[in-house]
């Protein structure tokens, strides 16, 4: 007899009592590093600061309450090419119109946690200040090892494994043809999505176009693409070696920070401030509980040591395929307080250039910073797409 077809199964996440007693212990008998004095964070967390953070994630943070929140999003886990997947599937509310279906894919250090407060936004804009006729179906999976997503069993998944994976999602949830959004990982993502699946992708629309490959000669690039590798290769000196560890040893930063919840809120909370467009006061972009709802989806399920796993087998992507030229019509909203934002030069070369914008607000995490703004900018570029939707 054959399998029957997969389906969403609807899914809630109810945390034991258990698990928030063992937190809080941990939080407790947490064994704090010296700092220098005045260091802030020019050496990575503020340990001060992380403190503050702790000492409330053990007080006033109320997990079940943070918990029944996210439960209001419709979410599900659907078996794809034999994982796990969670995903929220939020359907067009009173659409003017048939509603575009758009998958949006998510980063590092995150998961569905990004795109929370924007799902609303896209599926009723009528109620949000829009017009109804931009309505979306949104699709936020969790990436394979992140969230409530199964981890690999095997070797980690690179970037277009799982575009593999969301174009078959997109299938079983009955979309034939959509649009696909995303930023870090999840531009990847969205990426090979246009590439590998371009008569099912209507448009992409990107935040970021990723970390520059290039196998041409240098002379060939503009001075402007030129000066953005020397950016690029000088934010990578001073900033990257998170994702060194990440491409070459992530078991054993995971160690650490699968036991220590407070080691794992500052891998964690560095990089929503140093990548959002806060100021340098991360709570200027998310409050308290906010950063703390981010790291409990990776405490939970203990997922930091997985996640960062997808580093070693992007880092394994041949240049050949990092060099194919997307002609999917492909946008980008280049956020102000994002990091290392490519030239339209770049983009004309390597993409479909159809609109770039540039934010005058937001970082890194735009759909959670601002989330008014980026809702916008999807309705904004998606628009002339969606009768080809329906093809």
């Amino acid at each position: 007899m054959p399998d029957a077809p997969p389906h969403p199964e609807p899914f809630t996440s109810r945390t034991a009592p258990g698990a928030l007693d063992d937190l809080r212990a941990r939080l407790a008998a947490t064994r704090w590093p010296d700092a220098p004095e005045d260091a802030g964070w020019s050496l990575g967390t503020d340990v001060a600061y992380l403190r503050e953070l702790v000492g409330h994630w053990a007080g006033a943070y109320d997990w079940p309450t943070r918990e029944a929140t996210l439960a209001r999003l419709p979410r599900f886990r659907v078996r794809v090419g034999g994982l796990g997947i969670h995903v929220v599937h939020a359907r067009a509310v009173r659409p003017a119109g048939p509603a575009l279906p758009l998958v949006l894919c998510h980063g590092w250090p995150d998961s569905f946690w990004r795109y929370a407060k924007v799902v609303p936004l896209l599926t009723d804009p009528g109620a949000h200040g829009g017009d109804p006729a931009d309505a979306f179906d949104v699709v936020v999976p969790d990436m394979p090892g992140f969230g409530h997503s199964d981890r690999p069993g095997g070797a980690p998944l690179d970037s277009i494994a799982v575009a593999g994976l969301w174009a078959e999602l997109m299938e079983v949830l009955g979309y034939p043809r959509f649009g696909a959004a995303g930023g870090d990982v999840g531009s990847h993502v969205s990426r090979y999505l246009a590439l590998d699946h371009p008569d099912r992708v209507v448009a992409v629309h990107r935040m970021d176009g990723g970390l520059p490959v290039f196998t041409g000669k240098p002379a060939d690039l503009t001075a402007e693409e030129r000066a953005w590798f020397d950016e690029v290769a000088a934010w990578g000196t001073a900033e990257g070696a998170y994702g060194a560890v990440h491409r070459t040893k992530p078991q054993t930063a995971a160690v650490g920070l699968t036991d220590s919840p407070a080691g794992l809120a500052a891998w964690i909370v560095e990089k929503l401030r140093a990548w959002s467009d806060c100021g340098g006061d991360v709570e200027r972009a998310f409050t308290k509980d906010e950063i703390l709802d981010n790291v409990m989806l990776y405490w939970l399920t203990g997922t930091i040591g997985s996640s960062m796993r997808m580093y070693h087998a992007n880092s394994a992507i041949p240049a050949e395929q990092l060099a194919r030229r997307v002609e999917v019509p492909s946008g980008f909203s280049l956020f102000r307080g994002d990091i290392v934002r490519p030239p339209r030069a770049w983009l004309e070369r390597t993409t479909n250039l159809v609109h770039l914008t540039e934010p005058a607000r937001g970082g890194h995490f735009a759909p959670y910073e601002e989330p008014e703004l980026y809702a916008e900018e999807l309705r904004t570029f998606f628009r002339p797409y969606r009768s080809a939707a329906e093809r």
